[in-house]
């Protein structure tokens, strides 16, 4: 039976009070923010793309209701704190480290484009702390050219970063219908990121390649893919679907890089039915 699903809360005020929910722990010296809601286990810990924070939950969570929930801020996005490394694997420690701190029994992890690519390094390098993987809008090696329009617009920002800069307009384009209060606040989070840290970040995220880490991925594994994905394409998802044995590749109709945005019943509703509680 499905879990039964909360009503979607008024979204304005879920907005703005986002920032109070957070919580915070330390990670061998380094402060790690999160939202948790309670619920049945296996947790779901949610870990989110590039220049967003755990506010980009805040749509499927209402979704995913009855199940315990973890929303990081991956270092330097969010409250975290940024530490002295941005790579893959450092953000994949991380989650590691909240999941040994939280003394989560082999939690499923959902991470979302950058936030997909740290939960295969997770499922990889920490293979027995998780117990199931959710890849959405994920890729292998984004291999972003030098003249592909998220590094163009990365490199012409300038601090301080402005939430009304057209660039936004860009990176956060989805469908028709994602409330703008959500969408303002991922403007207002973004922003707060110096320019320096988002081309840090972003190097790294060119850089990577974990083709050789997906074949390490031992757990069941759902992706999700937007059809419309400007990001990553067709090809992307074929060649997550090639390498992490056995997972299911369901598409997203009509969505774009962001699904659990745009349409948060329909992804809540396929990870309720792939990781069921209990």
């Amino acid at each position: 039976m499905p879990v039964a699903m909360e009503p979607v809360p008024d979204i304005w005020a879920e907005q703005d009070a986002w920032a109070g929910r957070k919580q915070f722990t330390d990670l061998g010296g380094l402060e790690i923010a999160y939202v948790e809601v309670a619920g049945a286990e296996p947790a779901l810990v949610l870990v989110h793309g590039f220049t967003d924070t755990s506010r980009s939950f805040s749509l499927l969570a209402p979704h995913l209701a009855g199940r315990r929930l973890i929303m990081p801020d991956l270092r330097g996005h969010g409250a975290s704190q940024a530490g002295n490394g941005c790579a893959i694997a450092d953000f994949a420690d991380d989650i590691a480290g909240l999941i040994r701190h939280l003394r989560l029994d082999r939690p499923v992890v959902v991470g979302h484009s950058l936030g997909a690519m740290v939960a295969i390094a997770l499922a990889a390098r920490h293979n027995r702390l998780i117990g199931g993987l959710v890849v959405i809008a994920g890729t292998l090696k984004p291999n972003f050219a030098r003249d592909h329009s998220l590094v163009v617009g990365v490199q012409a920002l300038r601090d301080p970063i402005s939430p009304a800069d057209p660039f936004f307009t860009w990176w956060h384009a989805c469908r028709p219908g994602v409330p703008q209060p959500f969408l303002a606040g991922l403007a207002n989070d973004a922003s707060a990121m110096p320019a320096a840290r988002w081309r840090a970040i972003l190097e790294e995220i060119c850089l990577a390649d974990l083709t050789d880490a997906a074949q390490k991925v031992i757990v069941r594994t759902l992706i999700i893919a937007g059809v419309l994905d400007p990001l990553f394409s067709e090809v992307h998802q074929e060649a997550l679907s090639r390498s992490l044995s056995g997972a299911s590749l369901v598409r997203a109709e009509k969505c774009g890089h962001n699904p659990h945005w745009e349409d948060p019943a329909f992804v809540a509703e396929v990870i309720h039915r792939t990781f069921r509680s209990g």
